[in-house]
């Protein structure tokens, strides 16, 4: 009796669990619709509005505004307002507009949506892979993806980066300051903010945005304009081995990238032919745990979730993928690093709940 209650108790906790999880990712879905269509932004702006009112500011049809704002206040996301013209009109509630529209808070919570969708858009191509061991190509993925990250990651990189994260590194935040100035490559560099971040927080530097993506590329140019760093940081599409870049630069950074990467060793070998002599390669990871361990934390759990979505998929493509997955442990990434020939490897003493930051000389 006492087994069966508990197969039963274990039973109603994950369906009820699921369930969750299913209103979960709609009100993900309904986000990307409001961050995609612009209809936090008309809310924001010109609020509180009727459905014909957010219609009419947004340019999308009446009915489908009625019910992605019934549905938005149904979750809580958005307030209603019965006013006294009898017209029902939508608001967003105080501190909702930052953690959906304030790209540059901490708090912005809108790329979750594009991610989610991103990691979902070739669900067919993906069963395909689980079942013939190839890989996914990230561009298959399409601009949520890049975007979505380059969104999600701008706050941490333009507030963070050069104000924090650096600075807890004295060698490398002395070099920066220093003269001669010092040249930064950005490897794997997507939409660029993490490039335009050093060279702003670091007036002498010069940094090379680098990446084998031309969308993520053309994407970190359109970010470039207009920064006040024009003349001092660019964007290729380039491969890091390329001989003409070899021992130029004093800082080499991988930024959320490393555990995507087919052939991670030999992302780091190229990063390491990169550094000029007294040189540091810096990666930032994700912060996983040191083991597995299950059930896990809500992190590991996101982790995951990345990986049997997007992570893995990316990292099976091409003969002898390595094949890393999001949740990439300290131990395999000390592994790697020696493999591509560093004889000391470090964690650095960089704090942040989501990432974990390794240093790296050859």
């Amino acid at each position: 009796m006492t087994s069966t209650h508990t197969e039963e108790a274990r039973r109603d906790a994950l369906v009820e669990r699921l369930f969750g999880a299913t209103i979960g990712a709609f009100d993900l879905g309904g986000v990307y619709i409001g961050d995609r269509l612009g209809l936090y932004r008309a809310l924001a702006e010109h609020g509180p509005l009727s459905a014909a009112e957010l219609a009419s500011a947004a340019g999308i049809h009446k009915r489908y505004a009625l019910e992605w704002l019934e549905q938005q206040a149904a979750t809580a996301i958005l307030d209603v307002i019965d006013a006294e013209d009898g017209v029902q009109r939508f608001e967003l509630p105080p501190g909702h507009a930052e953690a959906l529209l304030d790209e540059e808070s901490l708090n912005y919570a809108s790329p979750f949506g594009r991610l989610l969708v991103a990691c979902l858009r070739p669900i067919d191509a993906l069963l395909d892979a689980y079942r013939s061991g190839d890989g996914v190509p990230y561009a298959d993925y399409g601009a949520d993806l890049h975007e979505g990250q380059a969104a999600f990651t701008r706050p941490l990189f333009s507030k963070l980066l050069a104000r924090e994260w650096l600075p807890s590194v004295p060698e490398i935040h002395e070099r920066l300051h220093a003269d001669p100035p010092a040249r930064v490559a950005d490897l794997a560099c997507g939409g660029g903010i993490s490039s335009i971040a050093i060279a702003r927080g670091y007036p002498k530097v010069r940094v090379d945005g680098i990446d084998l993506d031309a969308a993520s590329i053309e994407s970190a140019r359109h970010h470039l304009d207009g920064s006040g760093v024009e003349d001092r940081v660019s964007f290729e599409v380039r491969d890091a081995a390329d001989p003409a870049l070899a021992h130029r630069y004093d800082l080499v950074t991988v930024f959320e990238a490393l555990h995507d990467m087919s052939y991670p060793v030999e992302v780091l070998r190229a990063a390491r032919g990169l550094l000029a002599e007294g040189g540091l390669v810096l990666v930032g990871d994700e912060r996983t745990a040191e083991s597995f361990v299950a059930p896990a934390d809500d992190l590991e759990r996101l982790y995951y979730g990345f990986s049997i979505l997007h992570c893995l998929p990316v990292g099976m493509v091409g003969e002898g993928a390595f094949g890393t997955g999001t949740v990439m442990r300290p131990t395999t990434v000390e592994a790697y690093a020696r493999e591509a020939g560093f004889d000391k490897i470090e964690v650095a003493p960089i704090e942040n709940d989501f990432w974990r930051f390794y240093l790296m000389r050859g």
